[in-house]
């Protein structure tokens, strides 16, 4: 019976074996672009909302809300301030030149009710060669806090100073926007190595990479994006996680595009 069966499967038939199972999928994309996935899902960015709110101290904003639209004002007119003579008032906020000790300073006061996000850019007389030369006070560049004031180094001083204010851009956030904003290196907007030296902002264990990426800088440069753009997104995602696609505008319309936006 034995060499029967032998010679039948020898010559009338085999034996079939189960089919290989598929080849094991390799992940694809880059770990940067597999990183990107996981915490762009809306369920990811709810649970930032949560977790960053706690650490703020701050009740934590809907969705919905962090979508809205950001009350923007700009003023790019350009105003002499010299120390001694009367503040002037644009975009929300109050500034004054004054001398302090071998320093000349620029005091800037939030007029409006809402922490701002603000950018004053300004060029003292006689150009910027020097300034670096006197120590800068420590200040927060990136928000400034309902009601406060705050006192920004803006160069060593000489007999006869004046300051020109040549653009200010404002807007208004809310509390955990404002946090986010304070995490963010100030660097990553636009705000020029004098000022942003004496930026303190909000310590964190995860601080944020102060290297804005080549295409930012490059996109500034060509005035194709601006600091209202830049300063739109970091005020809706929290730096650590998300980086600014090159595609992202300000907000014109509340809800205009889903969050998290990550392209």
């Amino acid at each position: 019976m034995l060499v029967a069966v032998i010679t039948y499967v020898r010559f009338c038939g085999s034996l079939s074996l189960p089919p290989k199972p598929p080849p094991l999928q390799e992940p694809q994309g880059t770990q940067r672009q597999l990183i990107q996935t996981s915490t762009s899902s809306p369920s990811a960015y709810r649970e930032y909302l949560e977790r960053d709110a706690a650490s703020a101290g701050v009740r934590v904003p809907s969705v919905d809300e962090m979508a809205k639209k950001l009350a923007y004002r700009v003023d790019d007119a350009r105003h002499i301030l010299e120390p001694g003579k009367p503040a002037i008032e644009v975009a929300g906020l109050r500034l004054r030149a004054e001398r302090s000790g071998n320093a000349l300073m620029l005091v800037i006061q939030n007029l409006v009710d809402s922490d701002l996000g603000y950018d004053v850019k300004t060029e003292p007389s006689g150009g910027a060669s020097t300034c670096t030369s006197v120590r800068a006070q420590p200040i927060n560049v990136m928000v400034i806090g309902r009601g406060a004031t705050e006192n920004r180094t803006e160069c060593a001083w000489r007999d006869g100073m004046s300051l020109a204010v040549t653009k200010v851009e404002t807007v208004e956030v809310g509390p955990l926007s404002s946090y986010y904003l304070s995490e963010v290196p100030p660097s990553l907007v636009g705000i020029e190595p004098r000022i942003a030296r004496g930026h303190r902002g909000v310590e964190s264990k995860e601080p944020c990479s102060a290297i804005a990426p080549q295409v930012i800088t490059t996109g500034l440069e060509r005035g194709e994006i601006g600091w209202r753009d830049l300063v739109d997104f970091y005020a809706r995602h929290r730096c650590q996680s998300f980086q600014f696609p090159i595609t992202y505008r300000a907000f014109k319309r509340d809800g205009e595009r889903s969050l998290p936006v990550d392209n």
